[in-house]
């Protein structure tokens, strides 16, 4: 199977982590952020994750792929039940946390941005969305109080390091990537709980985090 993603992707870290989690050798390849013509060519439009199964056949939407690996040998890894409070815990740090992100992922050394076009195609996109990046990134310190105080909160619901119910669930494969995304923002406290959680996910799904970049 082969795997269509950019790095940076919150989406794609999905699709990529439960190949990790079960051990499954998966081709990954990272396109371009301005690469329109290859994701068009195989589904109808530009998105990440695309998959292409082994009959060659194309799948896209993240949750999709993961359930779709997840139940291909007949023995689903992701079989514990959600939490409400961790639903909406991540409902409120959604709505806030790209202020954050975005324009740091624009700095950072992503392969999708090896090109200065593709860089700046991802930064006019996003720009056009949230608004100036230098203006988020001048005024961050109030959103990394906030993350920071949210990841408190965070850490009483983690219930083990290894899956964060207690038992690997979807709430695993929503949760870790934005987590893995965090470790982009330079001073972002991190509770015991948390840290634990975040680097052994890292582990288990064989996905490296991203400190080495941290803005």
């Amino acid at each position: 199977m082969k795997l269509y993603i950019y790095d940076h992707c919150p989406f794609c870290v999905k699709a990529r982590m439960i190949f990790g989690l079960k051990n499954i050798p998966v081709d990954v390849n990272i396109l371009l952020n301005d690469d329109e013509q290859t994701p068009t060519r195989m589904v109808g439009k530009k998105i990440v994750p695309i998959l292409q199964k082994d009959d060659s056949r194309y799948m896209t939407e993240s949750m999709d792929i993961v359930h779709y690996v997840d139940k291909i040998d007949g023995k689903p890894l992701l079989t514990g039940t959600r939490s409400p409070r961790l639903e909406e815990w991540l409902r409120k740090v959604n709505g806030y946390i790209n202020h954050l992100l975005l324009p740091r992922i624009a700095k950072a050394p992503f392969d999708e941005f090896a090109t200065p076009e593709a860089r700046a195609y991802f930064t006019r996109k996003k720009e056009a969305a949230i608004g100036s990046f230098a203006d988020h990134l001048a005024h961050s310190s109030g959103l990394i109080k906030n993350i920071s105080s949210d990841l408190r909160a965070l850490d009483k619901l983690i219930e083990q390091p290894n899956a964060v119910n207690g038992e690997l669930s979807d709430d695993d494969i929503h949760l870790f990537p934005l987590l893995r995304s965090l470790t982009l923002v330079a001073g972002v406290d991190y509770p015991s709980r948390v840290a634990d959680y975040r680097d052994n996910m890292a582990k288990q799904t064989q996905i490296t985090l991203l400190t080495s970049r941290a803005l």
